[in-house]
């Protein structure tokens, strides 16, 4: 019998950990965890951040892989019923209505999803604040265990919407696994079980079969209650133990069986196309056992991982090392191991990378001969080391932070063990278990195991791309020699030069914070510093080791003229290219192992700003990195040639894609001619200048004087003080006064319709519909914008999806601008059978026009506040929210948070029908509609 490599790996290392008997892990003392008789299992914990906050999750031992070919889709089927009437929730909304009377809005905090193995129902960030609401949700997750209505004509209702699904997301991807599934996993079930299903059965099985797949299937033994939050777990587990009780034990229960793929020798080559894929895309897959049963839960299973953590990392850094080169056959490219692709039953080493197009041959090449010279020679110590020191950063954040984790952290973690039976040993376990077995692991230990994965059975190669004239893709017999003959090259150990001089080698004369002042309604400190920049800081204890950074400044690409604009919207790729200072991206990223700072540019067309985050530790090193992408954009024309290359290859495809054709058209119909907003073709692409590209960078962040800086988190404002001197007070001030130059990106006015017909594999229509017009910014106004979005959200769920089966759902925006000043868009997109798009169309409108006239009705809008409001609580306790307060206050001049919750309690159904029809009679409208070409 074969022996499992995993077990072989974990003999490598028997230096580490007992080979015989490894220790089991332990459970986390803070979950409460527990089997009832029936076989229930659950993890409660009690967690206080967000305060009276909590998640109440189902996990079900049940996917598509537990169908018959007669019930293809069932159980995705299922899990759409699950919203639709039980026993104490009868009638089809009843469930949703009350969850969303208490501010737990449908899809954002109320969804499920249906996988191979697995389907996890979960009612999120829920209002804690009455006992009542607790035992109402247990409820919930009580008649989603055993107690789902299943009426005749939900069930009928339901075909519609999951066929409109189906009809939504068939597109280049789906097609493609459908078409890869079978070759990859021939011999197994996975290959024939997408959970969507198959529409055949979808709109014709009967009744009773979906009841009887449910009463098989949902069962006490295969389902796991997970919930976190503030609750009180004594009680929550009484709870649970009197309201589940009813359930009874399984007699006799069928087997659940996790289906086996098979080995194999040879490898098994896929080569899939389809006229809409943009990318062309080679993986690498190395079956490997799973780790057995007996490890599982063991100080083996938590060793394995960190070490196939460690592995990864290093081929992933090794590739994107060659991908910054200009003669590189791929543009990105990155390595995991893992589950083989959707299976439980099997793990595989797996590479993956974005290859040019007509270099195919070259990419897979690439990849074999990456993975063969670490089979032959292994990692070296200095990549472990670095490897070892990024990870034991993450571990650290993740430790300094344990006390202020939100509950989907848990939550996930708990779902996890539960479907695929993983350790919860607590970070407190993990931290310190990493922290003793770091310094032992060195590069032998790893290449032991690592080079026991890289094996030259079970190989799988897939190449997927797009299908179109000119395009040829090599046949299996031609990649098959390709990797008989990378595997058979000589091949050299990996070299590398790693600088050790520091990220800015001579620093500048600092500058000085030269006013400070206080705001006490906001809690900041601002200074001013002798360049003319000013720094907000706002100290929180959201999290114990954390500090965000964000700052604004005016310009943007608005001070590039037309002529140049495709030259300008590249600009905010130059550090992510070239890298900053002396380092390339590559070498950056050597020197920041261990390091938890993280900066970034971003341009948009009125303002720029560097933004980032760090670790209280690594503050400095966040500044250094901010002071280095304003005065110091590096060149690398390899890593730009590449750039270039896969940027053209899918511009070239996209035009074959429905939904970026759809795109070109509704943004030619909001813009018209506008050159500024046109999206780049090729031969614009083609007229790119590099050298342009990164002198418009320099232009844009020329004035740091202008810019306002925001810090929010765990901040000493004594220790941050000098490091603002050294490295943001020390920037040139350039023009203090800086701002952007006004041009014309106004929406079309007026009525305007486009309607053509486009080529797809999958026939549907897809609508686009946009009011536009002209409404004062202030934060009533902004609120009320907002409030009808969310309140058409729940409108159009209930008339075009439930009511009408229209569509699997209507995609709303609404906002009203800063720049220009006023604009305002409310925005309606959704796709939908072309033969009903004439009888669902006009319900979009219907409903816009009804709030315009009677406003929104009493139900729709007090959900839609109590979210808002529920919302509001939950953000106020976040850095990353305070970080957008403070930017829009210090630097825009709107508060938006003090006057919140005021304003949305004092909100009425006639400020949500005013802006409705402020917006709509300024009779400015919008529709493009994209037919199947007949």
């Amino acid at each position: 019998m074969r022996k499992s490599f995993i077990l072989i790996a974990f003999l490598a290392i028997v230096g580490l950990i007992k080979a015989q008997a490894p220790e089991t892990l332990p459970v986390d003392p803070q979950v409460r965890y527990g089997t009832l008789e029936n076989g229930l299992t659950y993890y409660i914990r009690h967690n206080e951040y967000p305060e009276k906050r909590a998640d109440f999750y189902i996990a079900q031992k049940v996917g598509s892989m537990q169908e018959e070919d007669n019930q293809a889709g069932l159980a995705h089927f299922l899990e759409h019923m699950a919203f639709n009437g039980t026993k104490n929730f009868p009638g089809k909304k009843t469930m949703l209505n009350y969850l969303e009377s208490i501010g737990v809005k449908f899809g954002a905090n109320v969804n499920a999803y249906t996988s191979f193995d697995e389907t996890v129902y979960n009612i999120s960030d829920v209002p804690v604040i009455r006992e009542t609401i607790v035992d109402s949700c247990l409820l919930v997750l009580h008649d989603w265990s055993s107690f789902i209505a299943l009426t005749d004509e939900q069930v009928d209702e339901e075909r519609k919407v999951i066929k409109e699904e189906w009809r939504t997301r068939s597109g280049a991807q789906t097609r493609i696994w459908d078409k890869q599934l079978p070759v990859i996993f021939e011999g197994s079930k996975y290959a024939d079980r997408m959970p969507i299903g198959k529409m055949e059965v979808v709109e014709n099985f009967p009744y009773q079969t979906l009841k009887d797949y449910y009463h098989k299937w949902y069962r006490p033994d295969l389902q796991g209650i997970i919930i976190v939050g503030d609750i009180d777990v004594d009680k929550v587990e009484a709870k649970i133990k009197t309201m589940f009780a009813d359930i009874p034990k399984p007699v006799n229960p069928a087997e659940r069986i996790y289906h086996p793929v098979p080995d194999n020798d040879e490898p098994i080559i896929s080569v899939v196309t389809d006229p809409e894929a943009v990318q062309t895309i080679v993986s690498l897959y190395i079956k490997h056992d799973i780790i057995p049963e007996n490890l599982k839960k063991t100080q083996a299973e938590l060793m394995i991982s960190i070490v196939k953590n460690l592995s990864s990392s290093m081929l992933s850094d090794r590739l994107n090392e060659i991908s910054q080169k200009a003669d590189a056959p791929f543009a990105s490219s990155y390595a995991y191991d893992g589950g083989f692709f959707v299976s439980k039953t099997k793990d595989a080493w797996t590479t993956l990378a974005l290859s040019k197009e007509g270099q195919i041959d070259e990419t897979l090449a690439a990849m074999i001969r990456e993975n063969e010279r670490i089979r032959r020679f292994g990692f070296t110590e200095a990549e472990v080391e670095r490897a070892k020191a990024s990870l034991l950063q993450r571990y650290e954040d993740m430790y300094n932070n344990r006390n202020k984790q939100l509950n989907d952290r848990y939550v996930q973690e708990y779902v996890s063990s539960f479907t695929d039976n993983e350790g919860i040993p607590g970070i407190e376990y993990e931290y310190n278990f990493v922290k003793q077995m770091a310094p032992m692991l060195n590069a032998h230990a790893i290449n032991s195991m690592v080079q026991g994965l890289i094996s030259k059975k079970n190989v799988i190669i897939t190449v997927v791309g797009p299908e179109k004239e000119g395009m040829v893709y090599p046949s299996k017999d031609e990649l098959l020699r390709i990797f008989n003959a990378a595997e058979a090259e000589e091949i050299t150990p990996y070299a590398e030069t790693v600088s050790n001089e520091p990220l800015i080698t001579q620093l500048p004369q600092p500058g000085k914070v030269v006013n400070s002042t206080t705001d006490e309604k906001l809690g900041t400190t601002i200074w001013t510093l002798s360049n003319g920049m000013k720094v907000v800081i706002k100290k929180t204890d959201f999290k114990d080791d954390e500090i965000i950074m964000s700052s604004n400044g005016y310009g943007g690409t608005s001070i590039i003229d037309d002529s140049d604009i495709y030259n300008a919207n590249m600009a905010s790729m130059v550090p992510y290219v070239g890298g900053i200072g002396n380092f390339s991206a590559t070498e950056l990223k050597k020197v920041l192992a261990g390091k938890s700072a993280r900066v970034y540019p971003n341009i948009s067309s009125w303002t720029q700003g560097i933004n980032g985050s760090s670790n209280i530790r690594d503050v400095e090193t966040m500044l250094q990195l901010a002071y280095l992408h304003f005065t110091a954009p590096r060149k690398d024309e390899g890593a730009y040639t590449t750039l270039m290359d896969v940027i053209k290859n899918q511009i070239n495809n996209l035009n074959s894609d429905p939904g970026y054709v759809m795109s070109l058209h509704t943004s030619d119909a909001r813009y018209g001619d506008n050159p500024r907003m046109k999206e780049m073709k090729l031969e614009d692409v083609e007229k790119l200048n590099y050298d342009r590209i990164i002198e418009i960078y320099k232009e844009i962040f020329a004035n740091p004087g202008s810019f306002t800086f925001s810090f929010v988190g765990n901040i000493n404002e004594e220790t941050l003080k000098p490091l603002v001197e050294q490295y943001l007070a020390s920037l040139p001030s350039g023009n203090k006064n800086a701002t952007y130059t006004k041009r014309n990106t106004d929406i079309r006015k007026g009525a305007f319709k486009d309607s053509f017909e486009q080529e797809m594999k999958t026939p549907k229509t897809s609508v686009f519909e946009l009011y536009s017009g002209t409404i004062e910014r202030n934060q009533k106004n902004q609120i009320a914008i907002s409030a009808l979005k969310q309140i058409l959200d729940i409108v159009y769920q209930r008339t075009v999806r439930e009511e009408a089966g229209g569509t699997y759902g209507v995609r709303t925006g609404a906002g009203i601008g800063r720049i220009p000043d006023g604009q305002t868009t409310l925005q309606m997109s959704f796709d939908t059978d072309p033969e009903r798009v004439t009888a669902i169309s006009p319900i979009i409108e219907r409903e816009v026009k009804n709030i315009a006239e009677k406003g929104p009705e009493d139900a729709d809008f007090q959900k839609v506040k109590e979210y808002m409001l529920k919302k509001f609580q939950e953000d106020e306790k976040q850095n990353g929210y305070w970080v957008s307060i403070l930017g829009a206050n210090y630097f825009y001049g709107e508060d938006n948070h003090s006057n919140y919750q005021s304003i949305v309690n004092a909100l009425t159904k006639d400020d949500v029908r005013n802006i409705t029809k402020q917006l709509i009679s300024q009779d400015n409208f919008i529709q493009v509609i994209m037919n199947p070409k007949k």
